[in-house]
Order: structure tokens, then sequence, then C-alpha cells
């Protein structure tokens, strides 16, 4: 399971399907590196439940 900006939806399925690799994933809204700590933390909050929910998943 691995998390990323959904700029990379396309990127992340075209590595995936290149090494054969399907993890599950969660995409944030692009981008990232310029947004406040208050920001990353509601992004962070935001994104927890389907976070939690995939690496707990059988």
């Amino acid at each position: 399971m691995f998390v990323a900006s959904d700029e990379f939806v396309e990127a992340a399925a075209a590595q995936g399907k290149s090494l054969g690799f399907d993890p599950a994933v969660c995409y944030v809204p692009h981008p990232i590196q310029d947004r406040t700590d208050a920001e990353i933390r509601a992004l962070a909050d935001a994104a927890f439940e389907e976070i939690l929910s995939q690496i707990v998943a059988p």
C-alpha cells in the first residue's frame, strides 16, 4: 500500500504494470510540497480511514 498525490495516478499504474505489482493505493490532492503543516495534517486526516482499511484488509 502506498500514498501518492493524484498527479501520479497514470504513472503509478504504468510502473505497477511494468513491475507486475498491483498494490493498494491512496491518492491525495496534488500538490504536496508547498502546503502548510496544517494543510498536510488535513490531507492525512482525510485519507486516514482509507489507508487504515487498505493496510488491515485481508
